[in-house]
């Protein structure tokens, strides 16, 4: 069945780079991917306000930093070298320090000085050395996974680790940023890859969603990490001990899967959203003999429905009802829960899924004004919505009624047939936003408020290619709170609560800001969540490239 829009609403049915103003005289972001250097011991900041005493801990980030080697240069953003950031907040003072990781891909790398392991969006040739039998039968063999890890910072028993979409991990000294053991998914569970995205629960486990694939076909698997033993002896080694394939998720299409890189949590279900961004498995294993990279296999197919999958994560029980909408693409959720017998689900969500491709370096790098203009207006927005799946459907659900019956929700769910629900979303947001260039990067009061009723989320504008805005969203009012000023690249917005805090809001949001216009001019911005008003800044004198993700590592 293919759905003409996600939306009762005749507007959702333009696209929402249609919907977000055009863009004119855009600076250059060439600077934010800029290879840099590592500042490893740390070094102190110099406050402007005031960084609030109960702070203690350090915002961690990750990100490319490094986009050559020798005369060889990377194609894509994604593919740049892994730089580890912590800034240590306590007492009010802040120092900074950084580090590449020490993945293989780096350091042999470094070793040859060119690019001798394929990334996202770059092939390695072949090795210049080896004669011309050895080169051409070397483009047959497919190119070892990469363990430059440089999406996120992730939690597994207690220990951190760097993670990127393979097989490999890294685990890091959050403290020191010291690279420990690469870590290989496939040695404790039958999975090809993981997210960067795992999500944990409220006893310590840690789940993920990983690939695998082979004569039975393609699966999408949902994978638990059980809590630390407390009664174990601590050893300095990474612990995936208990990890477990929990369901398995049979591809819609097995020779076109879906490309993901996060999931939906839930305190009862986990939602795998397998969307029209396909892989196609052909090219897949013919990329090497054609010189194309990974990010060449990547298409949008929106003659393809988005589908839900639902998944208790007691039983792994996975619902035998088809809950699908019109083709769309989600990279970050923003929070689900129940609410008397529906799954409420927020998302950033697109309509155009080529988008993920479009981020070469070269496109980054353009021209300030009518080439990077031309540039982010072709890039499609990323707007909050709200789907609400009902989660007792059966043969004696009536068809072709909406199922929704909870107030103050705008989202329908129809059952079309027996075992099929077609959802239309609710718009999170009202007009304001467009004028922000719609969001992404969102986040929560996490430890508190996911899987459960919540009200706010922090997230990027993207007024730019880059974001150049944070934005606290009221999901009950739609009513936005922004930090904005012109030349200012504001990271990922990372919530801490306050101690003892009563509401949801109360804490702080902590975000590194960059800008293009003047060299070593970052600085760490805090502000009061509750009011998204600046209370201070800890500015430091080196270069930062635009990043991913980061995390707030609490100390004791």
């Amino acid at each position: 069945m293919q759905l003409i829009n996600g939306c009762s609403c005749a507007l959702c049915s333009v696209p929402s780079r249609q919907r977000c103003p055009q863009a004119s005289g855009l600076e250059t972001l060439a600077t934010l991917v800029s290879s840099v250097e590592e500042t490893p011991d740390p070094i102190p900041t110099t406050v402007q306000g005031t960084i609030p005493t109960w702070i203690n801990g350090s915002f961690l980030r990750n990100g490319p930093a490094k986009f050559e080697f020798g005369e060889d240069r990377y194609v894509h953003w994604f593919d740049g070298m892994a730089m580890m950031h912590r800034f240590h907040i306590k007492d009010g003072n802040v120092t900074y320090s950084s580090r590449f990781l020490r993945s293989d891909s780096y350091v042999k790398n470094t070793e040859k000085n060119r690019i001798v392991m394929s990334e996202f969006g770059t092939l390695a040739l072949p090795d210049p050395c080896k004669n011309i039998f050895a080169r051409f039968f070397s483009r047959f063999q497919m190119p070892e996974a990469t363990d430059n890890a440089s999406v996120n910072f992730v939690k597994y028993k207690g220990d951190y680790y760097v993670s990127t979409e393979t097989n490999y991990m890294r685990r890091i000294n959050p403290q020191s940023l010291e690279t420990k053991e690469k870590v290989d998914w496939t040695k404790f569970v039958a999975v090809n890859s993981a997210t960067a995205h795992p999500h944990y629960d409220q006893d310590g486990a840690t789940y993920n969603m990983g690939n695998s694939y082979g004569k039975q076909g393609f699966f999408y698997n949902i994978v638990r990490v059980p809590p630390p033993d407390e009664t174990a002896a601590k050893t300095d080694c990474a612990d995936l001990s208990g990890a477990e394939v929990i369901c398995s998720i049979p591809a819609a299409e097995p020779r076109k899967p879906s490309y993901y890189h996060s999931f939906v949590m839930s305190e009862n279900y986990i939602v795998f959203v397998e969307q029209p961004i396909k892989l196609d498995l052909l090219k897949f294993m013919l990329y090497r003999i054609q010189g194309k990279s990974f990010h060449k296999v990547m298409t949008w197919e929106p003659k393809y429905n988005t589908i839900f999958h639902l998944v208790n994560r007691h039983t792994g029980k996975a619902s035998e009802v088809r809950y699908q909408c019109a083709p769309m693409f989600t990279l970050h959720q923003i929070n689900a829960y129940e609410d008397n017998g529906f799954l409420v689900m927020d998302m950033c969500c697109g309509d155009d899924g080529n988008a993920v491709g479009e981020f070469t370096l070269e496109n980054i790098r353009r021209k300030s004004g009518e080439e990077m203009d031309k540039f982010y207006n072709d890039l499609c927005r990323n707007l909050p919505r709200r789907y609400v799946l009902p989660l007792n459907v059966d043969e004696q659900t009536p068809l072709d009624q909406n199922l929704i019956s909870l107030n103050n929700y705008t989202a329908t769910a129809v059952k079309t047939k027996p075992k099929e629900v077609v959802l239309t979303h609710e718009e999170l947001h009202d007009d304001t936003l467009l004028q922000y260039g719609g969001l992404e990067f969102p986040q929560i009061n996490y430890t508190q408020y996911n899987g459960r009723p919540y009200r706010y989320f922090y997230s990027c504008g993207f007024g730019h290619v880059f974001s150049d805005s944070l934005l606290k969203m009221d999901v009950h009012t739609k009513e936005l709170k922004v930090w904005r000023f012109p030349g200012l690249y504001p990271s990922e917005p990372v919530f801490v609560a306050s101690p003892g805090a009563t509401e949801e809001d109360d804490g702080v949001v902590m975000s590194v800001i960059i800008t293009p216009r003047k060299e070593k001019s970052t600085f760490l911005l805090v502000l009061d969540a509750k009011t998204f008003i600046e209370l201070g800044r800890a500015e430091v004198p080196v270069n930062i490239p635009y990043g991913t993700h980061g995390v707030f590592n609490e100390m004791g």
